[in-house]
């Protein structure tokens, strides 16, 4: 079973992606802290990360930073976000996430069918 491993601090958007991600059979783990989840990726190494960029404490472009210092985490980042601007998709990306998905554009069902896609 493959595991994910979501940051996204609105409890009520983190549910439903839970609920549906694991209808559809993945393992999901959900935090709504960066810091939490900087621990978690060193520790449990999820498959993919689905990574928000607004967080309370601190930011998804600085947990990008810290997962990319890091060689031996080979899981796959998806940045999922409101940010959605040309600039914001370029930077996540070149930073080293593996895809970049705005939040507004995906119905969690299809959010789902991306995932899909990719692990």
């Amino acid at each position: 079973m493959k595991s994910i491993l979501l940051i996204e601090d609105d409890p009520f958007l983190s549910n439903i992606y839970v609920i549906k991600l694991e209808e559809a059979g993945f393992n999901v783990n959900a935090l709504l802290s960066g810091k939490e989840a900087l621990k978690e990726i060193e520790e449990k190494r999820p498959d993919l990360i689905l990574l928000d960029i607004v967080l309370p404490d601190i930011s998804g472009w600085e947990i990008l930073e810290q997962i990319k210092k890091n060689p031996e985490i080979k899981s796959k980042i998806m940045i999922l976000s409101n940010l959605g601007q040309k600039e914001d998709k370029e930077k996540g990306l070149k930073m080293g996430a593996d895809y970049y998905l705005i939040k507004a554009y995906y119905t969690p069902t299809e959010l789902v069918e991306e995932i899909k896609k990719i692990i």
